[in-house]
């Protein structure tokens, strides 16, 4: 599985504009004739755009210069240069694309969605330009003007419907397999997920973020910096491990941690899915449901060797978000 990458720095310049140029039409026993120098073409501009692919920004790691071309110099016989192509620069939707040298900010948050970050650079003026009643044989052109550059941070904020959260080795790896085409690395130790990992559930986009632990808002493990990432997430699952040795605990470390980071997230619409279920007893269950708030919240308890509680939060989940 590539690795996730959801901040990048690049260097992008827009194209320089084609020079003006001096030049005579030619006649037979007229060699100069009179001014006939085109102005140069406009060089590109530079664009984000904002397409459906979370991980996109990973192919760019090795490859950080974005460079739009040049426009084209006049030419002879009033002839103008042509005009450079744009450049688009494709960046997932959810991307804030920040202009480090110029304080300018560019969010892009719809599929589609287009920004000019960088202005291309006008054609010079060739000598015909300059042609007046006074001065018949201009010798004047100018050179064309260069292509806005910069360096641009792009981060990703993922743009997903719905976002997997919980302690390490709360089970959200597995359920991310068992839901969706993911293949996301599992393994019984704390911090198996390093980066967010995908997965597609007809049609509709699920992430695993990071374990979060006791301190992350401010720093601590491999989660602080994930949390960004649940800010546009449309519903959470919040998963609790029952062999954790206080599930409660558990649960409500995670949700200081969410309202420390910001306090918004919790208004998001959130399950809870209790895991590991083989390894507690019934009653067990029942006093840990008991002990969390669960107002205006779905409780589901599932077990890895349990397919049927999978199916069932499957069938549930995906018929929620049909309905919006």
């Amino acid at each position: 599985m590539a690795k996730f990458v959801d901040e990048l720095n690049i260097y992008a310049k827009a194209g320089d504009g084609g020079d003006g140029v001096v030049r005579w039409h030619r006649f037979k026993f007229k060699p100069k004739g009179g001014p006939a120098g085109g102005n140069g073409g406009r060089g590109g501009d530079v664009f984000v755009r904002a397409v459906r692919n979370p991980n996109l920004l990973a192919k760019y790691t090795g490859f950080k210069s974005f460079i739009a071309k040049n426009g084209e110099s006049g030419g002879g016989k009033s002839m103008h240069g042509k005009g450079s192509n744009d450049l688009y620069i494709d960046v997932p939707v959810g991307s804030i694309v920040t202009d480090l040298d110029r304080d300018r900010q560019y969010e892009l948050l719809e599929e589609g969605q287009v920004e000019k970050i960088l202005h291309g650079g006008g054609g010079g003026l060739g000598n015909e330009y300059f042609k007046s009643s006074t001065n018949q044989a201009p010798l004047e052109a100018t050179k064309g003007k260069k292509g806005e550059e910069g360096n641009f941070h792009i981060e990703v904020r993922l743009a997903v419907d719905v976002g997997l959260i919980g302690l390490p080795n709360a089970g959200k790896s597995t359920l991310l397999n068992l839901l969706t085409n993911a293949n996301s690395e599992v393994g019984d130790y704390p911090f198996t997920t390093l980066e967010p990992h995908l997965g597609d559930l007809f049609g509709y986009v699920l992430a695993d973020i990071p374990g979060l632990i006791a301190g992350a808002s401010e720093g601590k493990g491999l989660g602080h910096k994930f949390l960004r990432h649940i800010e546009r997430t449309k519903m959470l699952l919040h998963l609790v491990s029952l062999d954790n040795e206080d599930p409660v605990e558990a649960y409500k470390t995670v949700r200081n941690e969410i309202s420390d980071h910001n306090k918004a997230l919790l208004e998001k619409e959130e399950w809870i899915i209790l895991t590991k279920k083989d390894l507690v007893n019934k009653g067990f269950i029942e006093d840990v449901t008991s002990k969390i708030d669960t107002t205006e919240k779905r409780v589901f308890v599932i077990s890895k060797n349990e397919l049927q509680s999978h199916k069932t939060l499957q069938d549930e989940l995906v018929r929620h978000l049909r309905l919006g």
